[in-house]
């Protein structure tokens, strides 16, 4: 790193990864063609366990559903459903749309479900590198070691998978240590999608050099957050997702801003949900002036704009 990530770097920052930054102070992004708002779907593909190692983090708001005993088959079996069921009733929902989703894959799921990246791959979907179960979290509890090992593992099983090696990186629910954002640029990722603090991409590092596109999700629309953890409505869900992306994209008149769609297939793919998908997609392509495009290709237009 070129500096240590406890040094903050101005008010209101108490680490380094970059600096503060209100919105009224930053550049303008401007997208290709003009347009104002950038937008895709990331369709998450994870491998959960039935008896995840001892040693495993998983994330706290899982807990209380995950009992101490195990084999766990309910939980374990309601997350399966997705990558049975779930998942083919969300494609054909994106499909219809004309939607092809970057995919976040873990190097479990990449193993265990080659019918699922395959039919990604014919669709002609982006790969991201997704950790390697979503019962297994990185945390700083690992040694640096074997963090490094971790993220190598995933993005070289992601790559063998799909045939590509990925360029992007998506934390199993958004967990990262202190030196996860070096280690990920040390290991050829050029983005990352786990920092939900803006609208627009920014710049996280550099690292011994290079820096790292961060394009923010949000969970205030993810399903897995909204119509899981906080039981959100799924008619509530897209109606709330839908006025985000409309305010967004006139937001957006002045200073171009992203938008990214989390989906979980056991969760968005239920049967009582997927028709509020399709309403959704239907209302957020129906404003003007966005841009569908890869998150490799939104990583791309940002850095050409921020040196």
């Amino acid at each position: 790193m070129s500096r240590h990530i406890e040094e903050p770097t101005g008010p209101g920052m108490d680490h380094a990864h970059y600096a503060y930054r209100a919105a009224p102070d930053a550049p303008p992004v401007r997208w290709p063609g003009g347009a104002r708002i950038a937008f895709f779907v990331l369709l998450h593909i994870e491998a959960w366990e039935i008896t995840p190692p001892a040693d495993a983090h998983r994330d706290p708001r899982f807990v209380a559903e995950f009992p101490a005993f195990h084999p766990d088959l309910r939980a374990w079996s309601q997350r399966e459903y997705g990558n049975r069921v779930g998942i083919f009733r969300v494609l054909s929902v994106l499909d219809r749309f004309g939607l092809v989703p970057a995919v976040a894959l873990s190097s479990a799921a990449a193993r265990l479900y080659p019918e699922l990246v395959e039919a990604c791959r014919r669709r002609g979907c982006e790969f991201l590198a997704h950790g390697s179960h979503a019962t297994r979290l990185i945390t700083s509890r690992m040694t640096g070691e074997a963090e490094r090992a971790f993220i190598a593992e995933a993005r070289d099983r992601v790559a063998e998978a799909t045939g590509s090696v990925p360029r992007g990186w998506v934390s199993q629910d958004q967990s990262e240590s202190a030196r996860t954002p070096a280690l990920l640029a040390d290991a050829g990722f050029d983005h990352v999608l786990d920092w939900p603090n803006d609208d627009r991409p920014y710049l996280l590092g550099p690292y011994a050099g290079r820096t790292l596109v961060s394009l923010p999700p949000q969970p205030e629309w993810d399903d897995v957050a909204m119509m899981w953890l906080k039981r959100m409505a799924p008619a509530a869900w897209a109606a709330n997702a839908a006025a985000a992306f409309a305010a967004l994209a006139e937001e957006g008149r002045r200073s171009g801003t992203l938008f990214q769609l989390g989906l979980h297939p056991w969760v968005a793919g239920q049967a009582h949900r997927i028709r509020h998908l399709g309403d959704l997609l239907a209302s957020i392509l129906g404003v003007p002036g966005s841009w569908r495009a890869r998150p490799s290709e939104i990583a791309e237009s940002y850095r050409g704009q921020a040196g």
